[in-house]
């Protein structure tokens, strides 16, 4: 996360009365202070007011309204940035789902940030702000940048709950959230979530829905019956899950045991037990709580699940069996960089070093910013 603050590249004008920035520029109020991004390189005391442009002002703005809630002149700074671009919000938030995309967070942000200050009551921007954070978070812990992850999962959280707990119900709100709260293994809150989206849709025709809602609707059921047929609202499942995120493995470990015992049948619960053998370095029990995962209905068609029996087939020494399955996961998970980077630690592990060097390099290629990959690159450079 970027410890930098925004709101230093900003200093504030007061204008000479009359001043324009040209013949068609907006009518300014030369009482309130303006908002100037700087130029780069620029020295705040060498600013020539005659040299100021619309853009500086406008960016100047954008800031403001990102970083600065608070500030007494925000819906005057609105209007000035609605009256220069009346179709601004719509471009930015293109802008930030394109920089989204390309994994240029940073940006990203920036401009949702902006885009929420323009119009900080609409829903739509605010759902866009949750499915953001949420998909940063995974991109976080998908690089084991966990505390980062954590801290964007809790701000995607705050964005989900303010659209959900809204008066004018948004449906495709409670239909993501229901999927961040899988991710959380809060079984619970997933349920409510699903139940109220297809409550919400129950009148909707096929008009109405389309091929996608169609879809949604049926994607929400069938999670729904698997929460029911698999009892993962258990108190005791989610206690388990929370007690060895928080490194209580011990203690959540003696709770997802107990849940097994009324629950075999669960693949989630054997992932769950071998989740916390791993993190214990309990590797000889965790591979056998994976491959039991895998025995059961669904344990077959998770690459996570593949990719955490791998990590205990490397260290219990079966290297042909950790290759299976890595190679299976990423047939599911083409692009998971932690699979990639598995593979790479197991060419190490055999001595192949040329082998694991493509492999870092094709998590790079993928993302960059990997610092795993990069690490383990520059370590082969020294040795080499």
């Amino acid at each position: 996360m970027n410890p930098a603050n925004p709101l230093d590249s900003v200093y504030y004008i007061q204008l000479p009365e009359h001043f324009k920035l040209s013949p068609h520029a907006l009518q300014l109020d030369p009482a309130v202070p303006l908002p100037v991004q700087k130029k780069d390189g620029e020295d705040p005391g060498s600013f020539n007011m005659q040299e100021l442009t619309q853009e500086q002002v406008l960016s100047g703005i954008l800031t403001v309204l990102a970083y600065d809630r608070e500030n007494e002149h925000l819906a005057y700074y609105r209007k000035i940035l609605l009256e220069a671009r009346p179709d601004i919000k719509k471009e930015l938030a293109e802008a930030a789902i394109l920089k989204a995309r390309n994994e240029d967070w940073e940006l990203a942000e920036e401009i949702w940030q902006a885009v929420h200050g323009l119009d900080p009551e609409d829903k739509a921007i605010i759902l866009n702000m949750a499915l953001f954070f949420d998909q940063r978070a995974d991109n976080y812990r998908k690089n084991a940048l966990y505390d980062d992850a954590d801290a964007y999962d809790s701000f995607a959280e705050e964005y989900y709950k303010d659209v959900i707990e809204s008066e004018n119900e948004v449906p495709d709100a409670f239909f993501n959230a229901g999927f961040f709260y899988l991710k959380k293994h809060n079984f619970s809150e997933a349920k409510n979530c699903f139940d109220s989206y297809i409550a919400l849709m129950a009148d909707a025709d096929e008009e109405e829905l389309g091929d996608n809602g169609e879809y949604k609707l049926k994607r929400a059921q069938e999670i729904l019956d698997k929460i029911k047929n698999r009892n993962l609202e258990n108190e005791r499942f989610r206690k388990a899950h929370e007690l060895i995120a928080s490194g209580r493995e011990a203690e959540g470990l003696v709770e997802i045991r107990r849940f097994i015992q009324d629950n075999p049948a669960v693949w989630n619960a054997w992932f769950l037990l071998g989740w916390g053998l791993r993190r214990l370095e309990q590797f000889s029990e965790a591979k056998m709580a994976f491959e039991k995962a895998r025995e059961c209905e669904g344990g077959d068609e998770n690459a996570d699940t593949c990719n955490e029996l791998a990590i205990c087939q490397m260290e219990t020494g079966d290297f042909s069996g950790a290759r299976e399955s890595l190679i299976e996961a990423l047939n599911m998970d083409p692009d998971n960089t932690k699979i990639i980077s598995n593979l790479g630690f197991l060419s190490l592990k055999l001595g192949n070093e040329e082998e694991a060097r493509k492999y870092f390099m094709t998590v790079l290629e993928i993302d960059s910013k990997d610092p795993v990959a990069a690490a383990e690159l520059k370590k082969l450079e020294q040795e080499a």
